[in-house]
């Protein structure tokens, strides 16, 4: 039976608590709980509340505010109207492959002889590079658009230049001081960009220019929507904010996937993972899609999953759908090998001294997976964490943190010490001198600890908590209002509620390989009982038990989900933790 992790309870704190009754009132007296999640959503009033629960594509902002864009679509309109030959560039991950093959099936549905380029992982490494654009020079492209890439490429931007080749950034990571010299720079995040909403992904600024191109040629902007279900499958995987624009393209794309099915490739990809398009969610995709997308740019090549996403025959799709859930195979047993090595090597960094981060090194791990074994590093041991190995003699590597660390400020602070890096609040890769790795163990490690100086809880795994609700409060409504909170992701996670006071009705059990889980049911004061079931839980059977046997009651923190077996659908509690109330 596992070990049970210790967690921090924390309620999130309303601005104007008062505003909370006044939602509630105005939405037909809404129970307190979901009135304060919507005020914690930023939702206030009664039309924030309309346009919040009723996202329409009307709320989408005019793709011209972004800075750059028109000499963007200008250009683009051209390379169309005289028929030149464009490259799209890409990255290798989901939101560079969607990204790449929205443009390259754009350009070539309007007649353009366009080509994808996707840097190779372990040749290239990441980003804009001079033998992706010696590539395009040699086959007489004109343009390059660089797809969630490029905005830190001043010395590849400034090669283009010199090989006679216009340049397009589409990017939607950080932006550095100095930016690149080219056409148009697509990036949310330019300091001096006025776009309203800044969360774009890396394919959501390319939907933008589409859309912006499309205006430029005559056309109707609305034609880039039948590449809504390439959108929403970067949005969710990669992992940016669910709320604004990304929460409309969104709605707007699970509600089109559930009456017109989406491209060959991802019905195929559908077909392997088990999962129906009519009822997807953000989490079948981050669970399911986009892993075997991502696998073949972390194990092989990328172009694998933009070939898949540009098919056009349903059997060529199925063949490459097949191969690409081989890879992900493949992914997860590396995966696996690697994580338990970084986990003793971790344990050894962690019992020398007080460690603020983990910054581990191995020259033979897999350069495809050492992001994914970061993130398993970071819910182990709740630190800061970089896993790195050698590629071209050079140190490579990507680090993952915790909410109270912003990685990208930290290694701004190591910058002297990297060749190169880029990445995001919690996210982010670089590449240093091996010889460097020590030095950045150490400096990343003060960093850190001055970051979080004065907040002693800094990496204690936390819950945070929208609201209490009483049992009582959880009925038909409130199941219906709540299921049009999604689609869900961060900064719109599931709403974690806790309720106190709770007795266990039966006799809990543990259930799954190891007794890993928990299964109960759940009642109070009279209310109807709730079937519970917390995954990783399996270690607090013993409170359970306890609570039923000296009749101390517990508080449970949790989500709500409905749960479909034997063809019955009924509504239960998804347990979070459990403590008792002994006070």
């Amino acid at each position: 039976m596992p070990s049970i992790t210790k967690y921090q309870w924390m309620l999130k704190e309303v601005d104007d608590p008062s505003v909370v009754p006044q939602i509630a009132e105005a939405l037909n007296d809404l129970p307190e709980a979901l009135a304060r999640a919507l005020v914690l959503r930023g939702v206030t009033t009664f039309e924030a509340a309309r346009d919040y629960f009723r996202p329409s594509r009307e709320h989408l902002h005019d793709p011209f505010l972004m800075q750059d864009m028109d000499a963007a679509a200008d250009r683009v309109a051209q390379a169309i109207q005289q028929g030149e030959r464009v490259l799209v560039y890409g990255d290798y991950d989901v939101d560079g492959t969607t990204s790449s093959a929205l443009m390259t099936d754009f350009l070539r549905a309007r007649g353009v002889e366009a080509d994808y380029f996707i840097p190779d992982r372990f040749e290239h490494g990441y980003g804009l590079n001079k033998a992706g654009i010696d590539h395009a020079a040699e086959w007489g492209a004109r343009l390059i658009i660089a797809i969630d890439c490029g905005i830190t490429a001043v010395e590849e931007a400034a090669y283009a230049r010199e090989q006679g080749i216009d340049l397009i950034i589409c990017d939607h990571h950080t932006a550095p001081k100095a930016m690149p010299e080219a056409v148009a720079v697509l990036d949310p995040k330019r300091p001096e960009c006025g776009y309203p909403f800044k969360e774009l992904s890396g394919c959501g600024v390319a939907f933008k220019l589409v859309q912006a191109t499309l205006a430029r040629l005559g056309d109707d902007p609305e034609h880039a929507f039948r590449y809504l279900d390439l959108v929403a499958i970067s949005t969710a995987s990669d992992i940016v904010p669910l709320h604004g624009e990304n929460r409309v393209l969104m709605r707007e794309a699970f509600a089109r996937m559930a009456q017109e099915p989406p491209r060959l490739g991802l019905r195929a990809l559908a077909e392997q993972s088990g999962i129906d398009f009519d009822d997807v969610t953000v989490d079948r995709i981050v669970f399911t899609i986009g892993p075997r997308i991502n696998a073949a740019g972390r194990m092989q090549h990328a172009s694998q999953a933009v070939d898949l996403l540009l098919a056009d025959d349903m059997d060529e799709a199925r063949h490459l759908a097949r191969e690409l859930d081989r890879v992900n195979k493949d992914r997860r047993e590396l995966d696996r090998a690697i994580r338990d090595e970084a986990f003793r090597k971790a344990d050894l960094q962690m019992a020398g001294r007080h460690r603020h981060a983990l910054v581990l090194h191995d020259a033979d791990w897999h350069q495809g997976v050492i992001g994914i074994v970061a993130s398993r590093l970071v819910e182990q041991f709740h630190r800061p964490s970089i896993m790195l190995c050698t590629a071209n003699g050079a140190a490579k590597g990507s680090a993952r943190s915790v909410n109270a660390v912003n990685i990208y400020e930290a290694l701004t602070a190591c910058e002297d010490l990297l060749t190169q890096f880029g990445g995001h609040d919690y996210a982010a890769g670089m590449t240093l001198p091996e010889e460097n790795v020590p030095a950045l163990r150490d400096r990343l490690d003060a960093v850190v600890g001055e970051m979080v100086d004065g907040k002693p809880n800094a990496f204690m795994p936390t819950i945070e908590v929208d609201a209490h609700v009483a049992l009582s409060d959880i009925d038909e409504r409130f199941w219906a209002v709540l299921k049009q909170f999604a689609p869900f992701g961060p900064e719109n996670m599931k709403p974690i509620f806790v309720a106190r006071d709770l007795q266990v009705v039966g006799r809990p059990r543990t259930v799954g390989k190891s007794d890993a889980h928990l299964k109960f049911r759940v009642g109070h004061d009279g209310a109807p009982t709730r079937d519970a079931i917390g995954f990783g839980l399996g270690g607090h059977l013993a409170t359970l038990q306890r609570s039923q046997r000296q009749g101390v009651p517990f508080k449970l923190a949790f989500s709500l989900e409905e749960n479909t077996w034997r063809g019955r659908t009924t509504l239960q509690l998804r347990a979070r933790d459990l403590q008792l109330q002994e006070d």
